[in-house]
Parts: structure tokens; C-alpha cells; sequence
């Protein structure tokens, strides 16, 4: 399982003085580029194919207050992947010093074509690469459906 370990810092800590949802998402944000940059999706790699990755959403689960003073470690695996890449969704797990699980959060998003703003699928090298991480017990096959399982869609305001 591919893990990232964090210092809780002052300005993780929120008005209630146990680590702020912003920190969550900054946590696990720098633990999906470290695996990525760590695996052929550096910067070099990403300007080579005009490439970004982009978010559909995270849905944080909060089991236990964590505090200041010990650190922390944040998980990252992957619990889907459509055929040609396109989309992902991964499973992040926060754990105290202790490697109690205190959240968990599943992240779904997509490769997006920076010149063309479209959804874009992977190359076979970038396929394969971000299959090395670590599958989830429940791992699938992703398809646009998946993306759409929530039925949420925009509504403006009138």
C-alpha cells in the first residue's frame, strides 16, 4: 500500500483545534501526486501528453477527532480504472500514530487534454503505470456510468 506520512502544522488545525477538512484534502492531494510523480506522471511526462488530472469529487468519511503533535499517515489505493484510463477512483485511509484508521475517503476524477479542455484516455505506458498502485478489495473496471452513479447534476440558479 502506498503510504505518505504528514507533521500536523498549525495552519492544519481548524477552530475546534483537531485537523481542519482543508488539511484532509491537501493531505490526500499530496499523496496521489507523490505516487504519481513517482510513477511516470511527473511534470515532464504530463507536458508530453498535454495531460491533467482533474476531480469529480472526494467523499470524506470522519471517524475520530485527530490532534496537533504526532503525525500522521495517509494511504492511497486504487479502487478503479477504466480500460483505456480515463477515469480513476482511489481510496485514501488516514491512520494516527498509533495506525488507527481516523477517516477514510473515496476519490473519483479523470485525465483531462489540457489543449483540447475533453476528457482524454492514457497511453498503454500510463495505463499500465498507475495499475502498479495497490488495488482495493472491491476494485473495478470503471465505465461513464460509474461516473454518474449519484445522479448529481448542475442546476443554476433561475
Amino acid at each position: 500500500m502506498y503510504t505518505k506520512q504528514f507533521e500536523i502544522r498549525w495552519s492544519d488545525i481548524d477552530a475546534n483545534r483537531h485537523l481542519a477538512n482543508s488539511a484532509y484534502i491537501n493531505f490526500m492531494s499530496h499523496t496521489r501526486m507523490a505516487f504519481l510523480m513517482e510513477n511516470g506522471f511527473g511534470h515532464q511526462e504530463m507536458a508530453k501528453y498535454n495531460i491533467g488530472p482533474v476531480v469529480f469529487y472526494e467523499h470524506m468519511y470522519y471517524f475520530k477527532e485527530v490532534f496537533a503533535g504526532k503525525p500522521v499517515t495517509v494511504s492511497l489505493q486504487l479502487k478503479g480504472i477504466a480500460e483505456d484510463g480515463m477515469y480513476f477512483e482511489f481510496l485514501h485511509n488516514f491512520y494516527d500514530h498509533n495506525g488507527r484508521n481516523f477517516a477514510s475517503c473515496e476519490m473519483m476524477g479523470a485525465w483531462i487534454d489540457l489543449k483540447e479542455r475533453k476528457l482524454t484516455a492514457l497511453s498503454e505506458e500510463l495505463i499500465a503505470n498507475l495499475a502498479k498502485l495497490e488495488h482495493t478489495e472491491d476494485f473495478k473496471i470503471l465505465t461513464k456510468e460509474d461516473t454518474r452513479r449519484y445522479g448529481k447534476k448542475p442546476q443554476d440558479l433561475s
